[in-house]
């Protein structure tokens, strides 16, 4: 599967110009899968309290207007997560958009920083504690939307649930804290034997969000990542490779514990 990744300027002025480029850049590589960045078209309303309900309601229509323009990638699938509102609360929800079939929620960011910068808490109710398996065409996925990629504890129930080929991961998170987010990305690859997709916002000028989306492959190996000169790359999955990297190390030492014999 050919899929692509990027960092995505969000800032009004800046966005439609970064948006065209994605488009053409979609299209001329012809690429099946798009990942987003975390609420890729909107102000980061999480930076500041408190949670206005009037921000959250613009958020939302903006997210709303966007989605009707994700044709205009050409892709067959785009992934994404983004605000909604449901029941009377407020979510940041990853969502999956086929060309067939148009959008589709998938689960709910469940882990939320609550920090000054970062009052994701205080904007968003918790949603699915869960992470489970979806589908993209055939491509089998999991998504951990941004913190929750430190959530070691979903790579073992990944690998139990087997089949997963990637691990897509929308991101808002700043360039100083790359090389750490790198390094997680890699984890969650070499211990589900799965690829490591992640897209991120950017906002270089101003340095909160430092961009660099990358694909990782199941052995850990960086095979591409966006830069401010190259935001957008296209690397063709092989979900072959995926499936033949559950059974080697170090994911096979998880998936088998026989039991301890006494002589």
């Amino acid at each position: 599967m050919r899929a692509t990744v990027c960092e995505l300027r969000y800032q009004p002025h800046l966005l439609e110009a970064a948006w065209v480029a994605l488009c053409a850049h979609t299209r001329s590589a012809q690429s099946e899968l798009v990942l987003l960045p975390e609420f890729a078209f909107v102000e980061p309303v999480w930076e500041s309290l408190p949670a206005d309900p009037a921000r959250w309601g613009a958020a939302v229509a903006l997210s709303d207007a966007w989605a009707a323009r994700l044709p205009e990638l050409g892709a067959d699938w785009v992934v994404g997560a983004r605000p909604v509102t449901a029941g009377g609360q407020r979510l940041n929800e990853g969502f999956l958009w086929s060309a067939q079939t148009g959008y589709a929620p998938l689960r709910r960011k469940f882990h939320l920083p609550d920090e000054p910068g970062g009052w994701e808490a205080q904007w968003f109710e918790r949603g699915d504690a869960a992470f489970p398996r979806f589908n993209a065409g055939p491509l089998a996925f999991g998504l951990n939307i941004c913190t929750e990629l430190w959530a070691l504890d979903t790579y073992a129930n990944y690998a139990a649930l087997g089949g997963l080929q990637a691990i897509l991961s929308p991101r808002a998170t700043a360039a100083a804290t790359t090389d750490k987010w790198l390094a997680v990305g890699t984890v969650a690859a070499v211990r589900t034997g799965a690829y490591s997709l992640s897209s991120n916002r950017a906002d270089h000028a101003a340095g909160t969000y430092g961009g660099a989306g990358w694909v990782i492959s199941p052995d850990g190996a960086l095979l591409a990542r966006t830069t401010t000169e190259q935001p957008f790359c296209t690397v063709d999955i092989d979900l072959n490779a995926a499936t033949t990297a559950h059974g080697t190390y170090p994911r096979y030492v998880f998936a088998h514990h026989p039991p301890r014999t006494t002589p």
